[in-house]
């Protein structure tokens, strides 16, 4: 199906469903979210990003850690990553 088909065929779904605030809503938020993961899969909720930041702090702890003394170190270390 092409491009220029597709299209139609939203379009086509759209008038539809105009008339219907409920389902429009659904669509829009549907939309949003779609985007929103194509613009940047790296994002994450609040809760994930300090699940990241306990999990790290736990690494610590427990020593699984690398220690860097240097540029030189650094990059060779990122660049075996």
């Amino acid at each position: 199906m092409s491009t220029l088909e597709l299209k139609t065929q939203i379009d086509e779904s759209l008038k539809l469903i105009e008339e219907d605030e409920t389902l429009l809503l659904r669509v829009a938020k549907y939309l949003k979210r779609l985007t929103k993961k194509k613009a940047d899969p790296t994002l994450m909720t609040k809760e994930e990003f300090f699940a990241h930041v306990d999990e790290a702090l736990a690494q610590a702890e427990r020593g699984e850690t690398v220690r860097v003394h240097g540029l030189t170190e650094l990059n060779n270390f990122l660049n075996s990553l």
